[in-house]
C-alpha cells in the first residue's frame, strides 16, 4: 500500500498502541484485561505496522525466527515460574505459598507472580498473532 496518510498515521498510532497493549498485560490481575487481550492488542498494532508499510517491512521488524522465540520464550516463562512453587515444596504456579510476596491489594504489585505469568503469557499470545498472520496472509509456500 503506497498511501502517505495511512503510512503517516500507522507511524504515530502504533508505539502508543504498544504501550497500551503493555499497559493491558501488566494491569491484568487488576483491571479486566490480561495476557491474551493485551497480546492481541500487541498483535495487531505489528500487523497494522505490516499493513502500512509492506510485509517485507514487517519481517525486518518481527522476523518469524524471533517471533518464535519469543512465543517459545513466553511458554517456557509460564513453566518456569510453575517450577518455582515446586521448587518451594508446594504446588505448580503457587502464588503466595510459592514465597512471591503478594502486597498490597488494588497496586500494581499486589498479585505475587501474576504479573509475571501475564507478560510471559502476553508476549506469546502477540507473536502467536503474528504468526497466525503471516500464515494466512503469505498463504501456503510449501507447495
Amino acid at each position: 500500500m503506497e498511501d502517505i496518510i495511512i503510512r503517516m498515521i500507522s507511524r504515530i498510532s502504533v508505539p502508543f498502541i504498544m504501550v497500551f497493549g503493555f499497559y493491558i498485560i501488566l494491569h491484568g490481575h487488576l483491571t479486566p484485561g490480561g495476557s491474551f487481550s493485551g497480546g492481541a492488542v500487541l498483535g495487531s498494532s505489528m500487523i497494522l505496522f505490516a499493513l502500512a508499510f509492506d510485509l517485507e517491512e514487517g519481517h525486518k521488524k518481527l522476523s518469524h525466527k524471533t517471533s518464535t522465540l519469543i512465543e517459545t520464550g513466553g511458554a517456557s516463562w509460564f513453566v518456569l515460574l510453575g517450577l518455582v512453587g515446586i521448587y518451594a515444596g508446594t504446588g505448580f504456579l503457587a502464588n503466595k505459598t510459592g514465597g512471591f510476596p503478594m502486597g498490597v491489594p488494588g497496586e500494581l504489585v499486589s498479585g505475587g507472580m501474576i504479573a509475571l505469568i501475564t507478560l510471559g503469557l502476553g508476549l506469546k499470545v502477540a507473536s502467536t498473532v503474528i504468526t497466525l498472520f503471516y500464515n494466512l496472509i503469505e498463504g501456503d509456500s510449501h507447495d
